[in-house]
């Protein structure tokens, strides 16, 4: 008896999440910040796994983290505790009102020409000009995210969780800190 195994590869979903709607053309533009990698212009991308990570303005600073079978006992009990989300967003309460007062664009990208970049962060870039498949607009940057298996957490400063983060064995990804508030 011959075992036939089929393998069924679904495509993965890319998206570039904006605060500007009515994009038609994604254009590689220089990385914003260096990367030895990357030697010339990308369009950056995320799956739908860390999206969540996101949907939040652009320019608000945060920190996002998420266990592994390589998170340490210790750094899963300090950091999710009894919590049973899988993902964490951390951010400053001085952008609440600015949260929630944006609206985002989710634009989902054709994926055929993406590679894996940052597998921790999630990003994906590709070379090519691109146009997109599909837009979605968000209002509620708080309701979208709390339809995803995500624990947002506001604090009143990010640099002590950050630092701590940073130092665990947690995947996770310090964004937009230039934009914390100083350092208590």
């Amino acid at each position: 008896m011959n075992l036939v195994v089929t393998i069924i590869i679904t495509p993965m979903n890319v998206y570039h999440v904006s605060e500007h709607p009515g994009i038609h053309e994604f254009v590689p533009r220089p990385a914003p910040a260096h990367y030895d990698q990357i030697t010339r212009p990308v369009v950056f991308a995320i799956t739908d796994t860390l999206l969540h990570n996101y949907l939040l303005p652009r320019e608000c600073p945060r920190v996002t983290l998420y266990h592994t079978p390589s998170t340490s006992d210790e750094d899963y009990e300090r950091f999710f505790g009894q919590s049973e989300a899988k993902y964490k967003i951390f951010i400053e309460d001085a952008w609440k009102q600015v949260i929630q007062n944006t609206t985002l664009y989710i634009y989902e990208l054709p994926a055929e020409s993406f590679e894996l970049f940052d597998e921790g962060a999630g990003y994906y870039i590709s070379y090519e000009v691109l146009h997109p498949l599909s837009v979605i607009e968000i209002k509620n940057c708080l309701n979208e995210l709390a339809k995803r298996p995500v624990e947002l957490q506001f604090v009143p400063n990010l640099w002590k969780i950050a630092d701590a983060v940073a130092q665990s064995s947690l995947n996770f990804s310090i964004i937009r800190m230039r934009n914390a508030l100083p350092r208590e």
